[in-house]
């Protein structure tokens, strides 16, 4: 299948090119390599990690310590996603392609894949964000409708009444469902870009997933004496915890109704340039303070990040400067919401989208 293509705009081919030279001017004038902060987090936070995990094993017989230090694993499961694995993914720790990949490695031990990961956010989400059909961030489920022009069908009519139970199961849907379906699933989106898959990476995948619940369920009931019931529901609260802090972060920035949802022409076309593809579909947080910046990994400045995805999160604050200042100047759709007034904005898509009322409109 033919992959979609921008509107070709000359105008705004020299509108980036303009805003990149101001944006590499101003991180020219830094003199220090900001990027020294996330490789000592690429040390520090899998540490965390695994210390929480064997102060769990050593702490077995205390039930609420066991508990505890499994769901301050997910909160620092998300930490190594936002600051370590993104950033890994476009080699933006190291100047080495090797050490980036050793990094992003950690997504196989952590109960995901990094090689489909990196196909679809790359490949997918950031050459098509919410493009319905080849943005796999926005793909379907079946249960809850995120692309507004689709008609609401069955439970998705109810959707804005129940999905407060179904994204706390987020990061299930991705270690046993999503990521057995990118490899094996031949209707799935990621294939669209991908293509075929090597059989050892099918290989890998399978044997990281065992090794994973090899040692986060079987180790402490095995040789730890943890009983099965408390392994299971240390790790389910562990996972729980991860997805929802996980989407707190993450929804807040491209499925809002004041974003863009492109719709595809006949011959695959996109309605927008590819600069103003990214204003019309991506939106930041103005929650700008030292945690946002040096423990969530600066995900408030998103737009930042899909217009120079070759800079890491360090330096989104002075690039957001630039775009800001670019965008009214020029007329850009650049959008800002708080946090909450985001997320509150994701559940009025869901309600819409149950309603139907945008597709009332269309009609």
């Amino acid at each position: 299948m033919e992959k979609p293509s921008y509107l070709k705009n000359s105008d705004d081919i020299k509108l980036f090119n303009e805003l990149r030279h101001k944006v590499n001017q101003r991180i020219d004038k830094i003199p220090e390599n900001r990027d020294i902060y996330i490789q000592i987090k690429a040390v520090i936070l899998p540490l965390v990690y695994f210390a929480l995990y064997f102060f769990a094993l050593f702490n077995a017989d205390k039930s609420w310590m066991y508990i505890g230090s499994f769901i301050l694993m997910g909160i620092s499961l998300v930490l190594i996603y936002l600051n370590l694995i993104h950033e890994a993914a476009h080699n933006n720790i190291y100047k080495s392609k090797k050490l980036n990949s050793l990094v992003l490695h950690m997504f196989d031990l952590v109960g995901a894949n990094s090689y489909i990961w990196k196909k679809r956010h790359i490949a997918s989400h950031h050459a098509y964000p919410n493009v319905d059909g080849w943005d796999t961030d926005i793909e379907q489920s079946g249960l809850l409708l995120i692309i507004p022009w689709i008609k609401a069908k069955g439970v998705q009519k109810f959707q804005h009444r129940f999905f407060f139970l179904v994204y706390p199961l987020y990061l299930f849907n991705w270690m046993f469902i999503r990521d057995f379906r990118d490899f094996f699933d031949n209707e799935r989106v990621i294939l669209k870009t991908q293509g075929s898959i090597p059989l050892i990476e099918k290989v890998k995948m399978v044997g990281y997933k065992l090794f994973y619940f090899f040692y986060q369920i079987a180790v402490p009931v095995l040789f730890f004496k943890v009983s099965i019931g408390l392994a299971l529901g240390a790790w389910f609260l562990q996972v729980i915890a991860a997805s929802i802090f996980a989407l707190f972060v993450l929804l807040p920035l491209h499925p809002l109704p004041d974003n863009a949802f492109p719709k595809l022409d006949e011959k695959n076309g996109l309605p927008f340039s590819w600069l103003r593809h990214q204003f019309e579909v991506t939106n930041d947080l103005k929650e700008n303070n030292w945690f946002v910046r040096n423990i969530l990994g600066n995900f408030n400045f998103h737009v930042a990040h899909h217009l120079f995805p070759n800079y890491s999160y360090m330096y989104y604050n002075e690039i957001t400067e630039e775009i800001e200042e670019f965008a009214k100047e020029h007329h850009l759709a650049y959008k800002r919401f708080p946090i909450f007034t985001a997320l509150g904005k994701h559940v009025d898509l869901l309600r819409q989208n149950a309603n139907n009322a945008y597709y009332i409109l269309e009609e």
